[in-house]
């Protein structure tokens, strides 16, 4: 369920923008956001999260749906695109821990603590580098979650994105920030995207102004090196991007599900672009960022669909298999 919050900082990113078109917002709540008693990575599909929100844009109900970009699948149903994406926020995962635990880090936890995470990736990296932790399964939304930790004597401490907490107002729960040596996170994480009718011309034009273009370049990278894996949140994949000199960083893993097996790599690629042409008609990764250079977008797929290749000729495909078939029969 996208929070109020989240719609809200991109209309009034609008509003400021375009202040002579009026903005509703209709409020929405997906099936998935209403199965909360079964682990994400047994829902499978993605699009529970995103299908009513695509029927009302289809019927001319809405005209855009702004969405957290890791909800959203890298190939989009037909007639849909993602017409912006907006300045990443904090990528990062954060541990939030049991008030009885405050000053504490997921190091100096007890042996055997409880840590609850609805996310594979996370359970998978978090495993390896903390083995004297347990991992559980934790649903619901942000507020859900927290309540589980703070009235119950389940958890010692759960695991959510610094992004969701931020923007929240709830940051003065983050006991830490998991830096990638500890957990890498997922594709697309920490950013919103605003996804509209792939024909309307008229809407794409007006959301394009949202476009970050470091954002776009690193979330395209990365939805490639999913896509290529064809990986989803069934199975543990990891990025981790920067852009530094013009160089845009990409670097990818895949685990099995204990985390015992895993596969991490690092690729760069130049971004920089003397042709600055824009194609206004090309989705890559279901992605149409118009005001983006072409060459710079082309660089950060090829860099994806690379380190997707380096990791499938080192065994990534078995990996991922592997941890698919043993979270299916969980």
């Amino acid at each position: 369920l996208l929070t109020f919050s989240k719609i809200n900082s991109v209309v009034e990113k609008l509003k400021e923008l375009y202040p002579d078109v009026h903005f509703e917002i209709v409020a929405m709540s997906t099936t998935g956001d209403k199965i909360l008693d079964t682990a994400l990575s047994k829902i499978g599909e993605k699009s529970l999260f995103t299908k009513e929100l695509e029927n009302a844009l289809e019927k001319n109900e809405v005209d855009l749906v702004v969405h957290s970009l890791k909800d959203l699948p890298t190939v989009l149903p037909e007639g849909f695109t993602i017409g912006s994406v907006l300045k990443r926020e904090n990528p990062h995962d954060a541990v939030v821990l049991h008030p009885k635990h405050k000053g504490k880090c997921l190091q100096s936890l007890a042996n055997k603590s409880v840590v609850g995470t609805s996310s594979l990736r996370r359970a998978a990296q978090l495993k390896k580098r903390f083995p004297h932790l347990e991992f559980k399964d934790i649903r619901g939304n942000l507020n859900t979650r927290l309540k589980k930790l703070d009235e119950k004597d389940d958890f010692s401490a759960i695991i959510l994105a610094a992004a969701g907490l931020r923007r929240m107002g709830w940051e003065n729960r983050i006991s830490q920030i998991l830096g990638p040596d500890d957990c890498m996170y997922a594709v697309g994480q920490g950013a919103l995207a605003v996804e509209v009718r792939a024909r309307d011309q008229d809407i794409l034009e007006m959301v394009s102004v949202l476009n970050d273009s470091d954002t776009v370049l690193r979330c395209i990278a990365e939805r490639a090196f999913l896509k290529h894996l064809e990986g989803g949140c069934s199975v543990p994949v990891a990025v981790y991007t920067e852009v530094k000199n013009s160089q845009l960083y990409l670097t990818g893993a895949v685990y099995s599900l204990d985390g015992s097996d895993s596969l991490k790599e690092t690729m760069q690629t130049s971004i920089s672009s003397d042709n600055q042409k824009v194609d206004e008609k090309v989705q890559r990764v279901s992605i149409t960022a118009l005001k983006v250079s072409e060459a710079p977008q082309d660089a950060a797929v090829k860099l994806g669909v690379d380190l997707g290749n380096l990791l499938l000729s080192k065994g990534a495909k078995e990996i991922l298999t592997v941890a698919r078939q043993l979270n299916d029969a969980q």
